[in-house]
This record gives structure tokens, sequence and C-alpha cells, in this order.
């Protein structure tokens, strides 16, 4: 591989830095773009479908994924889930607290919304 050549997915391994924004994900990722400050669950979610077809490793596209379409069914292993999680703290500017770091969080679509949304907001899921 050329040296200037970078991975297709985030290093799960290196440090962020605090506020690292959209840094390392493709520009349909879209960062605050993607309807978090709009109001609607559309934004989300194809802020978390983004993130999802980018770095979560499914065996099928994740633009055919209904809301509540068992992720891991979809081939979601544990190791995509760990790139998931990096790509969606990145998208959405938000950091999972350990009591989220569990198989029903990223079970779903729905499922990711519900927790990034609770963390957006403020709290925790």
């Amino acid at each position: 591989m050329p040296q200037d050549a970078s991975p297709p997915y985030a290093n799960p391994f290196s440090e962020r830095s605090p506020g690292a924004g959209t840094a390392g994900l493709s520009a349909s990722a879209g960062g605050a773009a993607s309807g978090i400050g709009s109001g609607t669950d559309d934004g989300m979610i194809a802020g978390i479908r983004s993130v999802l077809a980018e770095c979560g490793g499914l065996a099928v596209d994740a633009g055919t994924l209904a809301l509540h379409d068992d992720l891991y069914a979809a081939g979601l292993t544990s190791h995509g889930c760990v790139g998931l999680m990096l790509g969606l703290e990145e998208q959405f500017d938000v950091e999972f607290p350990e009591k989220l770091l569990n198989r029903r969080t990223f079970e779903s679509i729905a499922a990711i919304r519900d927790a990034v949304r609770g963390l957006v907001d403020g709290g925790e899921a």
C-alpha cells in the first residue's frame, strides 16, 4: 500500500481529540448537516445509514434496511460495531457512555437513533 493511501475506515485505536467532528469520514457522512439541528429524524437516520455503510461492515446495503431490521442478522460483527460506534461519535459529536456499549444499543437503526438522540439532547439514552 502506498504511504499516502489512507485506510477505508477510521482507526479505532487512534486517539481522537475533543470535537474532532467528521474528520476521517467521507463527505457523504454529512456531519452536522445530517439533521441533528433540523428537528427531524430523517436527517439523523440518513447520517446513521451513512456511517453504517462506511464503518459497519454489513453484508447488505445499509440503504435497504428498515428501521427495525436486526443489524447483527445483516452482518454487523463486534469488530464492525466498534467501527460503527466510533463513526457515530464523530458524525454526531457525541460519546457513548459505557452503559450504552451493549448489543441492544446497536441492534437496529431505530435503536441507534434513540441512543444518539438521547446523547445529542444532552443526556444518556
